[in-house]
C-alpha cells in the first residue's frame, strides 16, 4: 500500500500545475449557482483529458455531469463543486477588502479549488490503480448551485449516486479534520405574493402583495419561538428576505411581492414538521391581506450521516499527507487578514485536529451520505477568526495558499481511497456503519416528484457580469 500512496503524492506533485491552471480560470470567471456554464465546462474537459468519460447535463441541470473511469467495483465517488457568490469579487494580492469588479461574484467559499481537487484527486487515484493493476470504478459528480443546495438533490432524485460503494469529499476551511461530522437538513423556499394594484391615494381599491409578504415575515417571528431547539454546535435557524418587493413606488400598492425562506434543522424529519407550518403561515398571510400565494421550492436537503470508519481511514492519511504548510509570507498575510477583520493576529495554525464528533455547516453533500458511506474532510485555506463566505476567503483562494490547500485536499482523498479499495473490509464496516445509524431509513426526496431544479435562479443577478 505504501507503494501506491508513494506513486500517488509523486502523480500529484508532477501533475498539478494543469489543475492549478483550471483553479485559477474558475477563479478568475466567477459563476453563480446554475450559471456555472463555462466553469463546468473547463471542468469536464479537465476530465476527459485526464482519461474520465464525461455525461454532461444530467438531472435535467445544464451544468451539471458525471466523469467515469474503469469498470465494475468497487465503486468510489468524489465531488465537484463550483459555483460562487454574490458581491465577493476580490484583489487576490491584496489584504484589504478590494473589489476587483465592483459588486461582482467571486470565490468566497473556494469552490474553484474544490471542484478542481475533486478532479485532481480522482485522476492520481486513477493512475495509481492502472499502475498497481486495482480494478474499480472512480466517478465524479459535478453538482452545480451548493450554495443554494441544489445539485446534490436533484442528482440523488434522478437516481445518480445509486451503486456507488464509498464517497469522499472535502472543503476548504480554517481548520484540518478529517470528517466524522453530521450537518442539519435544509429547505430553501420562495413564496410569492400575488395582489392588486391602486394608487396610493386610494389603497382601498389594491390588494398589497407586500403586505402579504410583510405578514408572512412577522408569522414566521413567532414561529421561531415553537421551532424544536438545535444544539450548541449545530444550527436550528429560520431567515428570510424579501428580494422582490413589486413596483417600489411607496404611491403605488404592489401587486407582487416575494418572501423567500431558509431554514436549517436537525433532521429531515423536522423539516418535514415544520413545512407544513411554514406554508400556514403564507397561506395565512394570504388570506388576511386579500392576496394569493405560490410556493416556489428551490431545495430541500437532508442531515449528514456521519462515518467513523472513513474518518478514521482519512486521519491516517492526513497525518502521510500532512496539512498545508504556509511559508512566511503567507503567514504573515494570514496576520493581515486577521487584523482587517478584528480578530486575534495568529496566523495559520497548520496542525491536525483528532477525529472527534462535530456538526458542520449545511451542506448539500449530505445527500450522498444517504447512499453510501461518505466523509468530507476539511482543509485549511484562510486563517480563523476571519468568518467565511466573505472577501478574505476569496483572496485565499486566488493565490498560492488555495493551491496548497487544494493539492494537500487532493493527496489526502486519493490515499484514502486507495486504501478502501485494497481493503475491502474497511468499505464493509463503513457500510455496516450506515446501517446502523439509518436505522431502517432509505432515501427519499424531500420535496415532490413534479419538483424541477431551478436552472433560471441566478440568471438575471450573473447578467451584468458575463
Amino acid at each position: 500500500m505504501e507503494k501506491e500512496k508513494t506513486f500517488i503524492l509523486d502523480w500529484v506533485e508532477k501533475n498539478k500545475d494543469q489543475f492549478y491552471q483550471i483553479a485559477d480560470q474558475l477563479w478568475e470567471n466567477p459563476e453563480l449557482g446554475m450559471e456555472e456554464y463555462a466553469s463546468s465546462q473547463a471542468l469536464q474537459e479537465l476530465a476527459k483529458r485526464n482519461g474520465f468519460e464525461v455525461e454532461a447535463g444530467v438531472a435535467e441541470m445544464p451544468t451539471a455531469f458525471i466523469a467515469t473511469w474503469g469498470q465494475g467495483s468497487p465503486v468510489v465517488g468524489f465531488s465537484a463543486e463550483f459555483d460562487c457568490l454574490p458581491g465577493l469579487s476580490q484583489d487576490k494580492d491584496a489584504v484589504e477588502k478590494k473589489p476587483l469588479v465592483e459588486g461582482g461574484p467571486g470565490h468566497g467559499c473556494g469552490h474553484n479549488l474544490l471542484g478542481t481537487g475533486g478532479i485532481m484527486a480522482a485522476s492520481a487515484l486513477k493512475e495509481a490503480m492502472i499502475e498497481k493493476g486495482i480494478t474499480g470504478t472512480i466517478k465524479v459528480f459535478g453538482t452545480p448551485a451548493e450554495e443554494l443546495c441544489i445539485g446534490k438533490p436533484f442528482m440523488a432524485k434522478a437516481g445518480c449516486f445509486k451503486g456507488v460503494d464509498f464517497f469522499l469529499d472535502w472543503h476548504p476551511m480554517t481548520m484540518n479534520r478529517s470528517g466524522f461530522a453530521e450537518c442539519s437538513a435544509y429547505f430553501n423556499i420562495k413564496y410569492h405574493f400575488k395582489g392588486n394594484t391602486a394608487h396610493g391615494n386610494a389603497p382601498w381599491h389594491g390588494r398589497s402583495a407586500l403586505d402579504g409578504a410583510l405578514l408572512m415575515g412577522s408569522a414566521l417571528e413567532m414561529l421561531r419561538e415553537h421551532m424544536p431547539p438545535g444544539k450548541v454546535d449545530a444550527e436550528s435557524t429560520l431567515n428570510y428576505s424579501f428580494p422582490d418587493v413589486g413596483t417600489g413606488f411607496p404611491n403605488v400598492v404592489p401587486d407582487k411581492s416575494t418572501i423567500w425562506v431558509i431554514g436549517r434543522l436537525i433532521n429531515a424529519d423536522q423539516v418535514e414538521a415544520l413545512l407544513p407550518r411554514v406554508d400556514a403561515c403564507a397561506e395565512g398571510a394570504a388570506t388576511a391581506t386579500g392576496t394569493t400565494v405560490e410556493k416556489e421550492v428551490i431545495t430541500v436537503t437532508h442531515e449528514k450521516i456521519p462515518n467513523e470508519v472513513i474518518s478514521h481511514v482519512m486521519y491516517d492519511n492526513f497525518k502521510l499527507v500532512g496539512p498545508p504548510q504556509y511559508s512566511e509570507d503567507e503567514i504573515e498575510a494570514a496576520k493581515a487578514l486577521q487584523k482587517a477583520c478584528g480578530a486575534p493576529e495568529t496566523g495559520m495554525k497548520m496542525d491536525l485536529e483528532p477525529v472527534e464528533f462535530r456538526s458542520m455547516s449545511v451542506t448539500d453533500s449530505s445527500e450522498y451520505s444517504w447512499f453510501a458511506p461518505m466523509e468530507l474532510a476539511l482543509v485549511e485555506l484562510a486563517p480563523v477568526g476571519v468568518g467565511w463566505h466573505n472577501w478574505v476567503v476569496a483572496k485565499c483562494a486566488g493565490g498560492s495558499m488555495g493551491k496548497k490547500a487544494m493539492t494537500a485536499a487532493a493527496k489526502l482523498l486519493a490515499c484514502t481511497a486507495a486504501d478502501m479499495l485494497e481493503s475491502p473490509e474497511l468499505i464493509e464496516q463503513a457500510k455496516a456503519e450506515l446501517k446502523e445509524r439509518l436505522a431502517g431509513r432509505t432515501y427519499v426526496p424531500l420535496f415532490s416528484e413534479e419538483t424541477k431544479p431551478a436552472c433560471d435562479i441566478n440568471h438575471e443577478a450573473m447578467k451584468p457580469y458575463r
